[in-house]
């Protein structure tokens, strides 16, 4: 899981970017950053959305793989 939490955050990472080129070149930055905190639903809140799963997956990747791997040796 702590690898899908780092594609996860990569990905947002790349596409925030992206967006931010692509509407600073043509728009104001303060248009893009608009986006972030208008009702619809636009790109940027999947962004958001990507950054909070990706940390989800490496808490659940980095700290809950050891839970899990204790339990495992008990039955050993």
């Amino acid at each position: 899981m702590y690898g899908m939490g780092v594609l996860f955050i990569v990905m947002a990472a790349i596409i925030a970017l992206r967006n931010l080129y692509l509407y600073s070149t043509e728009l104001t930055v303060g248009f893009y950053l608009d986006n972030y905190t208008s009702n619809s639903v636009t790109n940027e809140k999947f962004v958001i959305a990507m950054l909070i799963g990706g940390g989800i997956l490496l808490y659940w990747g980095k700290f809950r793989r050891k839970v899990d791997d204790d339990d495992d040796n008990i039955f050993q």
